[in-house]
């Protein structure tokens, strides 16, 4: 990314210049707010590539895919720096200019892509990785590597089986263990030792041997820390309550609180201007449709395990749950109305939440709130899940861009691992990013119910 804003802000430049290429006077001091016109040109065209998925890790790096998610990306990035220069005048250097600088950050993007490519192609950027341990956690670690969803290329060397490990790989994959681990490291030229081993008790963990190894050179690394690195997840299963207590993270400084505040009010009246024109017309449409209520208020559980009341569009027909006991949202719920199911997709029903931003009730980005009933018994079922309420609750969040709509114990495991990473590294970095991958899901309409 930090490649192609380069390129972006030299393209503004080089457009510049090629275009008054004639001029006798520097065209550069014709335009004394061309530095902040590139910078905002970037920003614009870098949030339309996020927008459109191009900085996803499941992105297909082949060329065909490539030129098909840049010409899309550059047209939502010519519409929004249009709106810009509409908005900033001043920062406007001309539509010949325009043309030229849309032109040389195509092919400067579509460059650095296809090298990129082909350098991967090679393995240029590759890292040898032995797992210690070859039971279950450690086919797990395997397949997240083997899925490409991981945020760095690895080549497994193999594993090597740890006592009280019952062994869940193929006895091809499983190193002998009759050597020191840092000569079989060294044998097979391994960067990195990913301890994956559940039971560590009885001596399952070689201390000496792993220091050995980190103190010449080869990097070790534990399966929770391995996962949060490569998948933004903090596994449930084989985290150990001391890695939460001694490890890095979970900022609840005053002055990450003041900077959060600021911005999910600085955004969530940002949102609730550009959103208001569509608000007034899914409020008609609601109406139209069954003459019911417009929105609707459900509980849930926010920061600290207190209540409150969440306000959104009404998705759902009157009396939803005239069952009794509250139900999980399923895949083409029968309970939708026909407005409903469209401003599920487009996340429109979620905009009422901005009055909760504004209240303090909530935050922009954080975990998902779930209601009190659900609440309870995903706590007796799943460890670590009041983690989750240290932080007040986001009308998008981590859980939400990452993985689909869930509707089972199991899906909010998944989910909490997802939430678990974000309490622990909260930023207003990833907030930002975070946002950008809301964009996405809301343009592709991925995860709704």
């Amino acid at each position: 990314m930090l490649i192609e804003i380069v390129i972006l802000v030299t393209s503004v430049y080089l457009g510049l210049n090629v275009r008054f290429i004639d001029s006798l006077r520097s065209p550069i001091n014709e335009f004394p707010d061309l530095w902040l016109s590139s910078i905002v040109f970037a920003g614009v065209i870098v949030f339309s590539m996020s927008a459109l998925g191009m900085y996803q890790l499941q992105f297909n790096s082949r060329f065909r895919t490539i030129l098909i998610r840049l010409m899309p990306s550059l047209a939502l990035g010519f519409g929004l720096i249009t709106v810009a220069f509409y908005v900033l005048p001043a920062l406007y250097f001309g539509r010949g200019v325009l043309g030229l600088v849309f032109l040389f950050s195509a092919l400067g993007i579509l460059c650095v892509r296809i090298a990129f490519l082909k350098t991967s192609q090679f393995n240029l950027f590759e890292s040898r990785v032995l797992f210690f341990g070859a039971g279950e956690l450690a086919k797990e670690c395997a397949d997240l590597v083997g899925s490409g969803r991981t945020n760095h290329k690895y080549q497994i060397v193999g594993f090597v089986e740890a006592p009280n490990d019952q062994t869940c790989l193929p006895a091809k994959s499983v190193l002998p263990s009759t050597e020191a681990l840092l000569a079989t490291a060294r044998r097979h030229k391994a960067t990195e030792i990913v301890v994956s081993v559940k039971n560590r008790r009885g001596g399952g963990i070689p201390i000496k041997e792993l220091l050995d190894c980190k103190l010449h050179g080869v990097h070790v690394t534990d399966s929770a820390t391995f996962f949060e690195r490569e998948a933004c997840q903090i596994r449930v299963d084989s985290l150990q309550p001391s890695w939460l207590v001694f490890g890095n993270g979970f900022d609840q400084s005053f002055m990450r609180a003041f900077c959060k505040r600021t911005f999910d009010l600085v955004v969530s009246l940002l949102i609730a201007f550009i959103s208001l024109p569509v608000m007034v017309l899914t409020a008609v449409l609601i109406y139209v449709e069954d003459k019911g209520p417009i929105f609707y208020k459900q509980e849930r559980v926010g920061k600290g395990g207190k209540t409150y009341f969440v306000l959104k569009f009404r998705s759902m027909r009157n009396n939803a749950e005239a069952a009794g006991s509250p139900q999980w949202a399923s895949k083409k719920d029968p309970r939708t109305t026909r407005i409903g199911a469209i401003i599920r997709v487009l996340r429109i029903d979620e905009l009422p939440q901005i009055l909760n931003v504004v209240k303090g009730e909530m935050s922009f980005v954080g975990p998902r709130p779930e209601r009190p009933y659900f609440v309870e018994q995903l706590c007796q079922q799943i460890p670590f899940y009041d983690v989750r309420h240290s932080i007040k609750p986001g009308i998008t969040g981590m859980a939400q861009v990452r993985y689909p709509y869930g509707a089972s114990v199991q899906d909010a495991i998944q989910k909490l691992q997802y939430d678990l990473y974000y309490v622990k590294n909260n930023s207003l970095f990833l907030d930002m990013l975070i946002l950008i991958d809301t964009v996405q899901v809301v343009l592709l309409g991925k995860g709704a119910r």
